[in-house]
């Protein structure tokens, strides 16, 4: 509206808490409103209107609830200054006798039809009725959908004041208006906010205020109220490109949310205050389920500041807690980049309802076959749009995640869709969740590009102190890491795969990773000769398809560069904590790595310090069979310069067969420990527990230990455990070929005795 209203109604609101700025931060009910009609025209003020509002309380007597509003005059108890009051036994009641005695005095008057609310800041609206109103699910009147903020309008003829510090009575000193006010109301006294206005206040407020707005209309500033504040009425849904800018001072977020609550729940919570279209997101956790937290993105940082006022109000029987949030942090959550997601989403005023747990081979017409009516019913739930009305999502080389989001064109077709939760498709059951744009999104991008390690995987031991495998910051990208291989690839085909740059690969650098069955997991890890190397294979190798010679599928396949210790990093399958996260804050996209394919793999030699055994009598052997879980051999000795395989230096194994070469050498930045470079003993024993039960006997025993003295009449099979001594004491014990070979194709588990 850019005319001039006819009327102003300077209205003036207060709860039975705080005051002041601190109004409605309290979540306290409201319990006073008054207001003055300012005839714009004429220059004229009506009476002044006071309603008291008495909440319902639950000993409430069936006479009290059976009259519901009670009209009283100035002149009995309550002394108030106010022309007329009014009470009412309700919000509800209240807002409509508002309404009525509104709409009469203005018929009365006859002097025009448009009338605005006029109030003195933004949280008697936004702040008071808007919130109450909504928690309560009362409808408001449309006159409180649009209001003048009269410190705005006042700022307009004085630029240089502050909002933030603007008051009635500034205001009235500044416009020289004679105001006889108490002494509370003098700027240079301290006003507690937490502490109630007494009633006349409220009547005083608003006679200043109507005061303020005759001189504002007057000359010399002849001002216009044109331009109100809006009230959105209802939250717009839509879709947030990643390449949009989103201010960091308009988000924010919000946590503890009840897991069912939809994006039309969280504008709810934040009525009064104006939602960007699609500026509801909802967050979801590792396994694609809602965490209780939602990111927010308000039009402006006026609103995100009114909005972070709400700290710890309630959504039902939970209080919410609000804090900032950044730009990039709603991107991450709602931004897209997908055609096809945006197609989808284009369609307007639409239902979403999010299946979850699809047969992977389930097609467009089985998802309309399971919402169409079945024998005897006469519920409909028909998709919108048919087959254009149904999303699958699936991975980046194109398999299906068993998700999918289908369009519904009203609330009662999506709710007749709702009460299919858990009908059989096909051989499983199927999840419904009422979804949004901003979840759209937000599946889409996590199914289309994994972060680095988001989930901690499980601790390998959970009696067992753990070690940080986070790896230090500025390492030297010099590895490579392929993700999507062929399941039936070997090492022909990956140096195939590389061409070129197979003459840049170190020696023995090839390391393929191997899931908890000890099957390929699609994944391999390559050590190059330099960074630079790498990042060439990365560049031109990158999602290029990689034939198998056993198998009809081919796939393309990811290239990432990645550091030495990343790699490790993954391969050992470490636990990552908060701490480690917060401790080395720097940025992974990019690098393409994603949580470790086995969650519980066991480590040879293992993570752990120890104390060092002593050494053990011969009289002890029996019962050092078994030692203390701590007792065990951490790495080899260093062998000789020149070995073709094992370098001298400290390194750590992992238990994964490496097909090329066996067994290959792993990052030394871990954080293990190695073993002393020589064992003081004069004699030692070898524990080898976990043999195979058909094992063939001291033969293959020593055979597996074959280039370490150990003669046969020292060998000893007892209850399918090993103790080998050695016959010197200058010999090394054991080495790696040993440890990550075992007769029955199994590896061994070495114990110092």
């Amino acid at each position: 509206m850019t005319a001039q209203v006819d009327y102003l109604v300077v209205a003036f609101t207060a709860t039975s808490g705080a005051s002041g700025e601190l109004l409605g931060s309290d979540e306290k009910e409201l319990v006073q409103l008054v207001w003055q009609l300012v005839d714009v025209k004429n220059k004229k003020l009506g009476k002044v209107n006071e309603l008291v509002i008495k909440p319902d309380l639950p000993d409430l007597t069936d006479e009290k609830e059976e009259k519901d509003v009670v009209e009283e005059s100035v002149e009995e108890e309550n002394g108030s200054e106010a022309d007329c009051v009014s009470t009412a036994t309700s919000l509800e009641s209240a807002l409509n006798l508002f309404h009525l005695q509104l709409t009469n005095e203005v018929n009365s008057a006859g002097a025009g039809t448009s009338v605005c609310l006029c109030t003195d800041g933004q949280l008697h609206i936004r702040q008071v009725i808007h919130p109450e109103a909504a928690s309560k699910n009362i409808l408001v009147p449309d006159c409180f959908y649009s209001f003048f903020d009269l410190r705005k309008e006042f700022k307009k003829h004085f630029p240089t004041s502050d909002l933030k510090a603007l008051n009635v009575h500034i205001m009235a000193e500044s416009l020289s208006i004679p105001v006889d006010v108490p002494s509370m109301w003098d700027p240079s006294a301290t006003l507690d906010p937490s502490v109630t206005l007494p009633a006349e206040t409220a009547v005083q407020q608003v006679e200043i205020m109507a005061s303020i707005v005759l001189a504002l209309l007057s000359e010399p500033f002849c001002h216009t109220f044109s331009n109100q504040e809006r009230v959105s009425e209802k939250f717009e849904t839509g879709t947030c490109s990643k390449m949009e800018k989103v201010c960091d001072n308009t988000v924010i977020r919000a946590r503890g949310l009840p897991w069912q609550s939809s994006d039309q729940d969280i504008a709810r919570f934040f009525r009064g205050l104006n939602i960007a279209k699609g500026g509801a997101a909802l967050c979801l956790n590792a396994q694609g389920r809602r965490n209780g937290e939602a990111l927010v993105r308000f039009v402006s940082e006026e609103h995100r500041d009114l909005a972070l006022q709400r700290h710890k109000h309630h959504m039902g029987n939970r209080y919410i807690e609000v804090y900032k949030a950044t730009g990039e942090d709603f991107l991450k959550i709602a931004g897209g980049t997908s055609n096809e997601v945006a197609i989808f989403l284009s369609r307007e005023d639409q239902i979403i309802v999010r299946m979850r747990g699809l047969p992977f081979t389930a097609t467009h017409e089985q998802v309309l076959t399971f919402f169409s009516p079945g024998e005897g019913l006469k519920e409909t739930c028909p998709v919108s749009g048919g087959k254009d009305g149904i999303l699958f999502v699936r991975y980046p080389d194109g398999r299906p995640t068993g998700d999918a989001f289908v369009l519904f064109a009203c609330e009662e077709h999506a709710q007749c869709a709702l009460r299919k939760h858990k009908e059989i498709l096909g051989r499983r059951y199927i999840e419904l969740f009422k979804s949004t744009a901003a979840e759209v999104q937000q599946v889409l991008n996590r199914y289309s590009s994994a972060p680095l390690i988001p989930v901690a995987p499980a601790p390998l031991v959970s009696m067992l102190p753990a070690v940080s495998l986070l790896p230090p910051p500025g390492s030297m990208r010099d590895c490579l890491r392929l993700r999507g291989l062929p399941y039936t690839a070997n090492i022909e085909d990956i140096l195939t795969f590389l061409g070129e740059f197979t003459h840049d690969i170190r020696p023995h650098g090839v390391h393929m990773v191997l899931n908890q069955q000890g099957r390929p997991s699609g994944d391999c890890f390559i050590q190059m000769t330099s960074a630079e190397r790498a990042l060439q294979a990365s560049q031109r190798l990158h999602k290029h398809v990689m034939p198998s010679q056993r198998g009809p599928n081919n796939r393309y396949v990811e290239v990432f560069p990645c550091s030495a210790e990343e790699m490790g990093l993954v391969l050992m399958g470490g636990s990552l904590s908060h701490t480690h996260t917060h401790t080395h804050n720097r940025t992974r996209s990019g690098t393409g790595l994603s949580p470790p394919p086995c969650k519980s793999r066991r480590l040879s030699p293992p993570s752990y310090s120890f104390t060092p055994a002593p050494p053990v009598l011969p009289t002890e052997a029996a019962a050092a069979l078994y030692p203390p879980m701590g007792q065990v051999l951490l790495a080899p000795r260093p062998l000789p310069p020149g070995h073709a395989y094992y370098p001298a230096s400290a390194q750590l194994y992992m238990n994964y067969a490496a097909y090329y070469p066996s067994p290959p050498g792993s990052p030394t930045t871990l954080g293990y420990f190695p073993s002393p470079s020589s064992l003081l003993l004069p004699r030692g024993l070898v524990r080898m527990p976990g043999l195979t039960y058909n094992s063939n006997g001291v033969k293959e025993l020593i055979n597996a230990m074959q280039g370490y003295p150990s003669p046969a009449e020292s060998v000893s099979l007892l209850s399918s455990s090993l103790i080998g001594q050695s016959s010197r004491g200058d010999a090394p014990l054991m080495s790696l070929p040993a440890l990550m070979t075992k007769p029955g194709g199994q590896y061994l588990d070495l114990t110092l005795l």
